[in-house]
């Protein structure tokens, strides 16, 4: 069984691509999110093993991430292997910490923690862009021959070391940089549409939180927003901007190659 939480995609790719390999169930936390996280309760079999999936937040584990474990219920837990795997646009800092210790909390124990690199998609603040194609199509290209080795590790039951980049100053990244993060994000939103916006509702259909609402077809943004980024790099019309730091800026989402 693997709970993933994706906003761009890259991290449902990811889990699909283990589901695939490991012969594990892929459960969406998105969804359990929209249902107010009401029906958090799942039953382990004996052969099964736990999986979690998401993106790293400014070296830490996204909120969204930390509320599911929180309310989640897993009947039938019995020393199940637990392993998790976080995606990245570099490094993950101490986010393997931060996750075991919200595990531990409800009981359960992390046993493996992996990173694979993927496009990055954070746009929102000076000097962060999305990664050119080229780089893109490498990420791409090196996280299918990393799956495969983590998945390999995952079956042996062994914690290879080298498959977690934490990468430099991960004090400084995790311990002081994350929590502003988590603070700033939080609340109120500088997310906002342009004429071009073609009031298709999609940005409004896939907020985990459901912070946007529609007036006269046109998003407004609430007061619930955690930076995930999912509304303004799936807009078809690049009609989503945040305040004016992502005008000239890409976007991304994850697309299935041919």
């Amino acid at each position: 069984m693997i709970f993933y939480f994706s906003a761009t995609g890259n991290s449902k790719w990811v889990a699909s691509q283990l589901a695939d390999i490991l012969g594990e169930t892929l459960v969406s936390i998105n969804d359990a999110l929209k249902n107010g996280l009401t029906d958090c309760h799942y039953e382990m079999s004996d052969d099964e093993r736990i999986g979690f999936v998401f993106p790293v937040h400014s070296w830490g584990v996204p909120s969204l991430v930390l509320q599911f474990i929180k309310k989640m219920e897993i009947k039938g837990y019995d020393a199940h292997q637990i392993f998790a795997v976080c995606t990245c646009g570099d490094d993950a800092g101490y986010t393997n910490s931060i996750l075991k210790n919200a595990l531990k909390k409800r009981g359960l124990v992390l046993n493996q923690c992996y990173t694979v690199q993927m496009p990055n998609t954070y746009i929102v603040l000076p000097f962060f862009d999305v990664d050119s194609e080229e780089v893109e199509n490498d990420k791409l290209e090196e996280a299918s021959q990393r799956i495969k080795r983590i998945s390999q590790e995952i079956v042996e039951g062994t914690g290879n070391k080298l498959l977690y980049h934490k990468g430099a100053l991960p004090f400084l990244k995790t311990r002081l940089i994350y929590p502003i993060f988590k603070k700033c994000t939080k609340g109120k939103t500088k997310f906002h549409v342009s004429e071009r916006c073609t009031r298709c509702g999609l940005c409004k259909e896939i907020c985990p939180t459901l912070n946007i609402k529609t007036s006269n077809g046109l998003p407004q943004w609430g007061d619930r927003c955690v930076q995930c980024l999912a509304c303004i790099h799936h807009c078809p019309v690049k009609a989503i901007d945040y305040g004016k730091i992502t005008v000239k800026k890409g976007r991304y989402h994850f697309k299935k190659k041919k």
